[in-house]
């Protein structure tokens, strides 16, 4: 959940592994006495199906806040693909848009970076930019799968002001990950664009590293989503005190 100044943003509504009504993210919601009503936009930073609901949402290319009737009004859903919102909450307006553009004054959506994904295919996702005021620009990602170093890049084509924070996920399963399927590290396997025998290395991580401390953010919040405690050490290592992880219901004040 996003705030700035009188704008609410809701990124992506996670996945309802067990079909649940209310849905996890209603439940966290409702604990952070946030309503549907509070939200006036949602932000879609791809199509999969842990930040669109589930895996029938990703296969129908749609997306659903839980798996049972919620009332939602007429809001913009700014997607980088074609979707639509399911039948338990049809009332969103899906806005679907490629290349950068402002969403409202000072919040700007940077576009789609495209990537091939080993078994999930072409991987349209984009990432949002808060301009804050006499800070610099806050970069929120959702999975980082087109890589910092190219959202980075996106960055500095679209705004002269400093990159003051980097918040949200990259896709660093190194040495252990959260998805797995017994002794399979699925997340290692479908999050790279090279075959599962080579798969995400500790040269790509060393790399993303490389691209934050070039960047040189006054803050840096990752989420354990898609990256395992190993490698966010290394990010830790190598950000000290600007870094921190993301937890769930924590405020991370900017």
């Amino acid at each position: 959940l996003i705030k700035a100044d009188d704008t609410t943003i809701l990124m992506d509504v996670g996945f309802n592994k067990k079909k649940e009504h209310p849905s996890p993210l209603l439940a966290n919601m409702e604990k952070l006495g946030v309503s549907i009503g509070d939200i006036d936009m949602i932000y879609i930073s791809h199509a999969h199906l842990d930040h669109l609901g589930g895996m029938k949402e990703m296969k129908d290319r749609t997306f659903s806040f839980s798996q049972g009737k919620v009332e939602v009004g007429a809001i913009p859903v700014h997607t980088p693909v074609e979707i639509t919102p399911s039948a338990f909450n049809p009332g969103p307006v899906v806005k679907t848009a490629t290349t950068p553009g402002v969403i409202k004054p000072g919040i700007i959506n940077m576009g789609v970076i495209p990537r091939y994904l080993f078994l999930m295919g072409m991987t349209m996702e984009q990432s949002l930019a808060v301009n804050v005021k006499g800070k610099g620009i806050v970069l929120i990602v959702g999975c980082g799968h087109q890589t910092i170093e190219r959202i980075v890049e996106r960055a500095k084509t679209l705004f002269s002001e400093p990159i003051y924070a980097v918040i949200g996920g990259l896709h660093f399963p190194l040495k252990g990950g959260r998805g797995n399927i017994g002794p399979i590290n699925l997340q290692y396997i479908v999050g790279s664009d090279s075959p599962p025998w080579k798969g995400i290395s500790e040269k790509d991580l060393g790399s993303a590293i490389g691209a934050l401390k070039a960047a040189d953010p006054k803050l840096v919040r990752l989420s354990p989503h898609d990256s395992s405690d190993w490698s966010l050490e290394k990010f830790r290592q190598a950000l000290g005190d600007r870094f921190d992880i993301i937890k769930a219901g924590k405020e991370i004040r900017v």
